[in-house]
């Protein structure tokens, strides 16, 4: 009873001391604060000198009893295999730990004929750093633009730090500490942050560093322009093109509209890309060339340039959609063609320019002459006449065929009488403008009475006289054309009595009368 009573009073004391001190420091008998790591073992050494004698010793973790010894050691349970107790002290080690084994820990010794010694101290059990790792959110940069680099690792109460080299980084206008320290923000990079970086992480039992993020920056790619010295060539001379650009670490891309140029026998990319060199240029060669700039994270292209390369005109043709062609109907277009460049057409009707109209229109660059509802006057010949600075052409004449009639069909009667003799001849000849020439048709009173271009009557007779025509047709413009009427009159021959005469001569004028007025009729119809 009285030990027991000793050691109540004894740990009522261990109480208050320790609620005093706060437990950031040991006290009664056991050292300061202890780190261990997990899996690690921790030594509760005690200030007694080896070699007192005890008649207890009690060791809790919080309230609970870890170890006793009162002539036996009695560990508790979940404690048998990880505690060595030392007699001669009352020390205590504590092996394979956990972050359960985090906590207060205290002690009561009962020496004998002496008050009973408590002590408390508080043990936190770390988990060891390990497997640091920096990642960043780019390790290529444009100058002037943000990066984020983040720091992880294993282990518990971790504290960052982070090294630029080998000097440490802090918190500025342009460099962000946050997430605990675990992520560096460094924002408008300049050439001069490219590290290396490493992020150094450490709690009260070890520390690991990560291995080195070096940052590479870039100057953006700008201002990239093409010179051309000269860019009026005459074929198969030479000519060389350079490229100028801000930037770092530059790559060179030429470009022939949108195929990359390679080198040949012909072409040479020299002083590391950025110049272009084309030997014996042909009419292929004119670009327009661009060079394009790179670097791993930006990029631009120069305006094109273009380069004017003359050669000769030659072979200068023109071809015809068709060389047959219906007056007012048809349509037809010239195109001109030639070897040489660049090209200027003018187009020649005989020796006449020709430029454009209602009726005429000049298309694909001067080289295509279109005329719609073509006329007579419009048969040429074409020439088409090619130049360029250095020489020109012309091309063989084009001559069109065009159709046109009938029309002015004009009926002619031979000889010019009012009236003919009974018994004479007459002669009808009919004639027309038309291409090719017409057909004719005869008709007396509108009865068909012959084909071709002439009409004899030999040896006339009354039954004769009437209202002749003639009618012409052309096979290419499938049209017609009929001449106006003309009248004969044949007469009887001299001895017939004045009665007679005035008779005939009645009867012939009520026939033309006749005659002439359906022709009329059909006309206006």
């Amino acid at each position: 009873m009285i030990l027991q009573n000793k050691m109540e009073v004894a740990v009522i004391h261990f109480i208050i001391l320790g609620v005093l001190s706060g437990l950031t420091e040991g006290a009664g008998v056991l050292p300061d604060r202890l780190n261990a790591a997990v899996g690690g073992k921790v030594m509760f050494t005690t200030t007694l000198t080896p070699g007192t004698t005890f008649l207890s010793v009690n060791w809790k973790f919080g309230a609970k009893d870890i170890f006793t010894w009162n002539v036996n050691n009695f560990p508790a349970p979940g404690y048998e295999d990880r505690i060595t107790f030392f007699l001669s002290t009352g020390s205590l080690e504590l092996r394979n730990l956990a972050l359960t084994d985090s906590g207060e820990y205290s002690v009561t010794i009962v020496p004998p004929g002496e008050r009973p010694q408590p002590g408390i101290t508080r043990l936190d059990v770390y988990e060891p750093v390990s497997n640091v790792t920096v990642t960043s959110s780019s390790t290529e940069l444009v100058e002037f633009s943000s990066v984020s680099l983040s720091c992880s690792s294993s282990g518990s109460s971790l504290s960052f730090l982070w090294l630029n080299s080998s000097s440490e980084v802090t918190g500025s206008d342009r460099v962000q500490i946050t997430d605990g320290g675990s992520t560096l923000t460094i924002i408008n990079v300049t050439r001069y942050d490219q590290g290396p970086f490493r992020c150094r992480v450490s709690n009260p039992v070890s520390e690991g560093t990560s291995d080195p993020v070096t940052l590479t920056i870039y100057s953006p790619v700008t201002n990239v322009v093409v010179t051309s010295e000269p860019t009026e060539l005459v074929e198969f001379s030479s000519v060389s093109l350079s490229c100028s650009s801000s930037g770092s670490s530059l790559s060179f891309l030429w470009l022939n509209s949108s195929s990359e140029v390679t080198g040949s026998d012909r072409v040479q990319i020299t002083d590391g890309g950025f110049t272009l060199t084309i030997v014996n240029v042909t009419r292929y060669d004119q670009g327009p060339f661009r060079c394009r700039v790179s670097n791993p994270v930006s990029e631009g292209t120069s305006d094109p340039v273009n380069l004017t390369i003359y050669s000769p005109v030659s072979n200068v043709t023109v071809t015809s959609s068709s060389t047959e062609l219906v007056e007012f109907n048809s349509s037809v277009s010239l195109s001109c063609s030639s070897s040489g460049s660049p090209l200027s057409f003018l187009w020649l009707n005989s020796s006449s320019e020709v430029t454009g109209s209602d009726r005429v229109q000049i298309t694909d660059g001067g080289s295509t002459l279109t005329i719609v509802n073509v006329m007579r006057y419009d048969q040429g010949p074409f020439r088409c006449r090619v130049s360029n600075p250095v020489s020109e052409g012309t091309s063989d004449p084009v001559t069109l065929t065009i159709y046109y009639g009938p029309e002015n069909t004009i009926l002619t009667i031979s000889p010019p009488k009012e009236h003919h003799q009974e018994g004479s001849d007459i002669s009808l000849s009919c004639s027309a403008d038309s291409k090719p020439s017409a057909a004719f048709k005869w008709f007396l009173n509108g009865d068909l009475l012959s084909d071709g271009p002439e009409l004899s009557l030999m040896n006339v007779q009354m039954n004769q006289s009437g209202s002749y025509s003639c009618q012409a047709f052309n096979e290419k413009t499938l049209r017609y054309e009929t001449s106006t009427p003309s009248s004969i009159s044949v007469l009887t021959p001299p001895g017939c009595s004045g009665g007679c005469i005035a008779g005939i001569v009645i009867a012939v004028l009520v026939v033309i009368g006749a005659v002439g007025g359906g022709y009329y009729v059909y006309n206006t119809k």
